[in-house]
């Protein structure tokens, strides 16, 4: 996945920009470490620091990465310098019966790395099994196929970037799961002072979808949560009107607290930043603070 995003970018710099960009691989911690949830190991900088390391060296000019993984609070030197148009953000259900959700039961294994899903996954039924799973997407499903679940609950996007479109049995509506903050959008983070490169990616910007990344990790950043936390959003525009819709849930889906904000496009930040604000009042903020201690 991290091959595709950066042939993504390069492709789009090299035809926008006619620039010739190298691609250098660099594995992070999440990549490596593979037998540990994601949410017992933490989040803050798990596949970050590695990138931001060679930029600030100058290894590299641009760190590309999914912006769902990128913490909301980015080291000072750095920025967030661009976004490509955004994929399909909703979640997907990969069965290995083709069975759909309301298909499977409780004695059915539904694999999933996220705390978000799974708080979704068990506010629509409680007595469904979740279990945590690791590895590239390749890797989950051949997991799954060797009996290790029954369903595994993943990104859309990622699976239909590696064109595996036909493993997918059902795709969620955002309504029925709400997705991650900022699910389905690449990145380009740059180094702040480096104005020559900071002018290079903002040809290759999509508006529509930094104006909804800018909501959604004002969202987050208020909320004080990371990717590890049952915590999701979604953003929709039509013509001047933006609309932000926003959960905060227990781990175990008992509790599911979710609202939604409708404004201008000129008040998309303000708007993730309320709803925030909302959500914490109504019982987000007990629940974040039990997840902390946890």
């Amino acid at each position: 996945m991290a091959l595709y995003q950066a042939a993504q970018v390069k492709s789009n710099i090299e035809l926008w920009c006619e620039t010739a960009v190298e691609i250098k691989i660099i594995k992070t911690k999440g990549d490596e470490v593979l037998d540990i949830a994601l949410s017992k190991i933490g989040d803050k900088g798990l596949f970050t620091k590695e990138l931001e390391a060679a930029l600030q060296n100058g290894d590299v000019d641009i760190a590309v990465h999914s912006l769902k993984d990128l913490p909301t609070e980015v080291p000072d030197d750095f920025m967030v310098g661009a976004v490509l148009e955004r994929g399909d953000c909703r979640d997907a259900l990969v069965s290995k019966h083709h069975k759909k959700l309301i298909e499977l039961s409780s004695s059915d294994k539904i694999a999933t790395s996220s705390l978000r899903r799974k708080a979704g996954l068990l506010s629509l039924n409680k007595h469904f099994q979740i279990i945590d799973i690791r590895g590239n997407v390749n890797t989950r499903v051949k997991k799954m196929e060797e009996g290790y679940c029954e369903a595994i609950v993943m990104a859309a996007a990622g699976l239909k970037r590696l064109g595996l479109h036909n493993y997918i049995t059902e795709i969620f509506e955002p309504d029925i799961m709400i997705p991650a903050v900022s699910q389905g959008i690449i990145a380009l983070e740059i180094r702040k002072n480096d104005t020559d490169i900071r002018n290079l990616v903002n040809k290759v910007n999509h508006l529509q979808t930094w104006l909804a990344a800018t909501s959604e990790r004002a969202f987050m950043r208020t909320l004080q949560g990371g990717c590890q936390v049952p915590v999701g959003c979604y953003t929709q525009m039509k013509d001047n009107l933006f609309s932000i819709t926003g959960f905060v849930a227990s781990p175990d889906g008992e509790t599911y607290l979710r609202e939604q904000l409708t404004g201008t496009v000129e008040k998309a930040e303000e708007l993730g930043q309320q709803l925030a604000r909302i959500l914490l009042d109504k019982g987000g903020d007990k629940i974040l603070k039990d997840i902390r201690i946890a």
